[in-house]
């Protein structure tokens, strides 16, 4: 989706003041822009075409991958390094510096053979040691420790790569997109890697350079890259309003999400972070699964999110990512309110004189969250069920939960792209807040994760979530690609890759215009 970011913006303020006001507004007239607001749109989005491709970094952080700052190091790291798998557009691995891999079942053990021929920029061989170097450093780092947790051992030698798990995962690979850099160079600022372009540092300034020892030989959209030193907020988006930059990404729910002027366009990238509504199950009147499984029925989420994340998301019934194949779609019912008021009776809950108040725990730091909330509250409060919003900072909030000392929660996880759901849902997971313990549960759980058949297991275990309802899933957050309009096209990123399909984006250039 291509939408000029200045015009999403200021629709998106629209319904959000309206879903949190009354709840009889009417419907919003068409605004019609004046003569003078159209002249300066029309300005606003006159193409003027760099000389050069820019993108920002921090000149004093490093770019190693597995210790490298969030943001916009990862952007350009994501053109210098490359991992043995890579996640494509629906979330699925798909094999890179590996070609191949053999799972043992018995011991745990994942052979994996390495792409021959791979050379890093420097023009030295890619081996097995180089990637067990980089796993290593990534499992005891803040970035993947917990995604390797099941990790006991990482050895390499040549072409052969071995992994030794602590349990079944037979979704192992999807956590092997961690780009991989040349041991024994990831002190440096700039490590060595096997990616389209390597790092080149000039007397006025860095960039990225083509590099002629890319395995993949593909066409680059530019023979290089020039890079802007951004090492605050406020430089960063200056340099992008003013087009000294012409991409960067961004959460645009975030916290503090970035605002832009100017001539910008924007692409989402579907993410695992899921966002969901958190229950007490073992305190009344959560503990009945009618009541929960009703409220499930409740959640407009089509209109949730085009109406307080702008778009930003995907509609979810599941802990499972709706771009994923392993998303069971025919599992899903479709939004009724008909539905809802009967489930709700149902559970015993009708629209009598007496009610029963909760809280919804939201940490007030995010406006996103607490609109949400205050809109969960309002459309789920119209039995004997009353819910109200309580915003606290972000330590209360944490606290509370950790404590169990709450009713419901907003909550946002992000997930592991092999859908492993343990942390989450399984008895005594650290993000099991509500303290859900069912034997079934960690069962289709254990099943999910020892499966050959990941479509069957990932349906069974949402069919009897679905029933039980722990947690209510609410949509998947989509992250963005924030580009100056005219400049670049055919832009596919994914969760990790802004430049996901290379070879197919096309950067138009002073020099290339034929202006």
């Amino acid at each position: 989706m291509k939408v000029p970011f200045k015009r999403i913006l200021a629709a998106a303020a629209i319904p959000l003041l309206l879903l949190t006001g009354c709840k009889n507004s009417g419907p919003v007239s068409s605004l019609q822009p004046s003569e003078d607001s159209q002249e300066e749109e029309s300005e606003n989005t006159r193409v003027v075409l760099p000389d050069n491709f820019t993108l920002p970094y921090e000149p004093d952080q490093t770019l190693d991958p597995v210790t490298c700052p969030d943001g916009v190091q990862q952007t350009v790291g994501s053109l210098l390094y490359e991992g043995l798998f890579r996640l494509d557009e629906t979330l699925t691995p798909r094999p890179w510096l590996c070609t191949s891999y053999q799972y043992d079942p018995a011991t745990y053990t994942y052979t994996f053979t390495l792409r021959s021929g791979v050379l890093f920029s420097d023009g030295s061989a890619f081996t097995a040691a180089d990637a067990a170097a980089t796993l290593r450093r990534a499992m005891n780092s803040d970035r993947y420790r917990t995604r390797l947790y099941q990790v006991t051992d990482v050895s390499g030698s040549g072409s052969t790569l071995t992994v030794v798990l602590s349990g079944p995962n037979t979704s192992f690979p999807a956590l092997l997109d961690i780009p991989i850099v040349k041991a024994g160079t990831e002190t440096s600022l700039t490590p060595i890697g096997t990616g389209p372009y390597q790092f080149t540092s000039g007397e006025s300034s860095s960039r990225l350079t083509a590099n002629p020892n890319w395995w993949n030989g593909g066409t680059l959209p530019v023979q290089q890259i020039f890079l802007s030193a951004a090492e605050d907020r406020d430089t960063l988006l200056y340099q992008f309003s003013s087009h000294d930059i012409q991409l960067l990404t961004a959460d645009l729910t975030g916290t503090d999400p970035i605002t832009a002027t100017g001539n910008t366009s924007f692409q989402d990238m579907d993410t695992t972070v899921l966002q969901y509504v958190g229950i007490n199950v073992n305190r009344a009147p959560f503990d009945n699964a009618a009541l929960r499984k009703a409220l499930n029925l409740g959640i407009n989420r089509a209109s949730l999110i085009s109406a307080f994340l702008s778009g930003h998301g995907s509609a979810a019934q599941f802990p499972v990512s709706p771009v994923s194949p392993l998303y069971p779609s025919e599992l899903e019912s479709v939004y009724s309110y008909d539905a809802f008021a009967s489930a709700m009776s149902a559970a015993g809950y009708n629209a009598g004189s007496s009610s029963r108040t909760v809280k919804l725990l939201v940490n007030e730091e995010n406006s996103f969250k607490v609109s949400i909330a205050n809109y969960l509250a309002e459309s789920l409060s119209v039995f004997d069920l009353k819910i109200e919003v309580e915003p606290l900072p972000w330590d209360e909030y944490i606290a509370a939960l950790s404590s169990g000392n709450f009713d419901l929660y907003y909550g946002e996880v992000k997930l592991t792209a092999d859908w492993n759901l343990i942390r989450l849902l399984g008895t005594s997971g650290s993000l099991n807040y509500g303290r859900w313990s069912d034997a079934r549960t960690d069962q289709l759980l254990a099943a999910y994760a020892s499966s050959t058949d990941q479509a069957a297991a990932m349906k069974t275990l949402c069919a009897y979530l679905q029933e039980q309802s722990p947690i209510l899933p609410v949509c998947f957050k989509s992250n963005s690609v924030l580009y100056q309009t005219g400049v670049v096209e055919n832009l596919s990123p994914t969760m990790t890759e802004p430049f996901y399909n290379l070879s197919n984006c096309i950067i138009h250039l002073k020099s290339n215009s034929g202006t």
